[in-house]
């Protein structure tokens, strides 16, 4: 498999848009509490079991109500070999492990790791398979929850964010059950303890990215004795993320993250790495890349240029919140710079409909472009049902059930108003679409007061390794520094990539990666590995 397509497999299954809803041949097996009991699925993708668990709704009631959590696992390629589980997360919040297993299990680490571990992935509390939260009958109700613009700008546009996310919060406080107040992260901890128990494995094995280095973080510090290995890759500030530091109270969590920031210094890079291609690059000359994307954006500020979806032949109009959500999706993945920058020079040229759609689908990697950046970015679309089960993805409701549940907010959407407009105007294009990414907290009706919000600086029996991709637009590498810097039993590997944590990025992390989780070997003080393959100097239009 070549390098973009296993980098494109990751950013398919970690970004809630392009999240598959498969399904297993046969129901997983239910367990007796406390055992976990594997039957035969999902065999047209390999040999994978699946099994559920039973774990208390509620810690402070052991003996009261239970839930089920689902669990996929790939077992050991070389049952000699075998070490134990190795417990994965694909973030979100709200992703589903189950899908990352099958889709990314076979290829995620190196062969050397897969042939010692069994690799598990389980959907979280509350996520899809296991018991879910669901406000919504079916899919088709989530309609009125979708804006056509990916944030807002105007008044008008912001009275029908609020709208939409009062709809929301209204299905969800009718019909979202007991589960609605349990769903924070450290919940999602403790269920994790009792997974790795139900496998039989005396301490817990476990790599997560994004928002799983969030779950990482918190098993770390609440179960600091229980593991032999945690990797948490692309790392989240957890103070941010929870409380905030002091001062910060009053900013949406979203902002406090700073991923704006994150996102403007790839997007820099972006632009550095074109220029320096020349001719190689279409967005490069005529003023530089930086100057004609800005020239882009405030054309498209004064209205939209209309796009021909390929799959339909419907024309829609792309505005500029379309421009900052594309971009921001394309500084996930740097193999797909090549063929956005092309994209970027047809919209400025003001190309034709149809060859628009046609740039703007390979850099989505859909043909189905009608829907809107927003829907995207609410992480609606792109999900495919199978026969079987299950026939509800409960996406859009995943991550606010977790992310309000852990983290602080304000409660009047003046803040994100004010917050969004002086984001943009400190640290570049992306402070309203990170900020307004969590304005469904404002009036979010669950709460958890189970969860977690610190410290996280706990003593770890084992080391933790902290993995940070400089030039990272969702979870900026200051995160990783921050969780180094807080967990005293930690080791820092940067890698100097270009996109959305280190997954198959560099050959250099993945062999450290391995080193660890094999034998818990740290890398060197002061380690970085660098990208393999390199933006117009690799790799052109449809990657390497």
């Amino acid at each position: 498999m070549s390098a973009r397509r296993r980098r494109s497999l990751f950013v398919a299954v970690t970004t809630a848009v392009l999240l598959a809803g498969v399904v297993g041949l046969a129901p997983a097996v239910a367990a007796p509490k406390g055992k976990a009991v594997w039957s035969a699925c999902f065999r047209s993708f390999g040999p994978f079991e699946c099994a559920s668990v039973r774990v208390p709704l509620d810690y402070d009631k052991p003996n009261g109500a239970d839930i089920s959590i689902a669990m996929v696992r790939l077992p050991a390629a070389n049952p000699t070999l075998r070490q134990g589980s190795l417990f994965i997360n694909p973030g979100g919040p709200g992703g589903s492990g189950v899908d990352f297993a099958v889709f990314a299990a076979p290829v995620l680490f190196t062969q050397d790791v897969r042939d010692r571990f069994d690799i598990v992935g389980f959907d979280p509390r509350g996520i899809i398979r296991s018991d879910p939260l669901r406000c919504f009958g079916n899919p088709r109700q989530w309609q009125p929850y979708f804006t056509p613009f990916a944030f807002p700008l105007t008044d008008e546009e912001v009275d029908q964010w609020i709208a939409a996310d009062r709809y929301l919060d209204d299905a969800c406080d009718q019909r979202g059950g007991a589960i609605l107040n349990h769903m924070s992260t450290a919940n999602v901890a403790r269920d994790m303890d009792r997974l790795r128990q139900a496998v039989g494995d005396e301490k817990l094995t476990y790599y997560g990215v994004s928002y799983g280095t969030m779950l990482g973080q918190t098993y770390a510090n609440m179960f600091p004795h229980n593991f032999r290995a945690l990797v948490i890759d692309g790392v989240l500030d957890p103070i941010a993320w929870t409380t905030g530091a002091p001062g910060e109270q009053d900013l949406p969590f979203s902002t406090r993250l700073r991923s704006d920031v994150g996102a403007q210094d790839t997007l820099d890079e972006f632009f550095r790495l074109c220029d320096e291609a020349g001719v190689a690059c279409p967005l490069a000359g005529g003023g530089g890349a930086e100057a004609r994307y800005a020239g882009l954006a405030d054309t498209l500020r004064a209205g939209p240029i209309l796009i021909q979806d390929p799959s339909t032949g419907d024309l829609f109009p792309y505005n500029y919140s379309f421009l900052i959500g594309d971009t921001l999706g394309a500084m996930y993945d740097s193999f797909v710079w090549p063929d956005f920058a092309q994209f970027l020079a047809f919209l400025e040229s003001q190309a034709s409909p149809a060859t628009l759609g046609s740039a703007l689908a390979a850099v989505r990697g859909t043909t189905s472009l009608a829907r809107s950046s927003n829907e995207l970015s609410r992480a609606a679309g792109g999900y495919i049902v199978r026969r079987g089960f299950p026939h509800y993805q409960n996406f859009i409701e995943g991550f606010p059930s977790v992310a309000c549940s852990d983290s602080d907010n304000p409660d009047s959407y003046d803040a994100w108003v004010d917050a969004g407009a002086a984001a943009d105007a400190a640290h570049g294009y992306f402070g309203r679409i990170w900020t307004w990414a969590s304005a469904i907290c404002a009036e979010w009706p669950g709460a958890d007061a189970d969860r977690y919000v610190g410290p996280f600086n706990s003593e770890t029996d084992n080391p933790v390794l902290v993995v940070g991709a400089k030039w990272d637009p969702a979870t900026r590498y200051e995160g990783a520094v921050i969780a180094h810097n807080l967990l005293p039993n930690s080791a820092l590997l940067t890698v100097d990539s270009w996109g959305h944590t280190s997954l198959f990025a560099s050959a250099c992390a993945d062999a450290a990666i391995a080193a660890y989780l094999i034998s818990v070997a740290t890398p060197a003080p002061g380690t970085v590995c660098n990208q393999d393959l390199v933006p117009w100097v690799d790799f052109g239009p449809g990657g390497p």
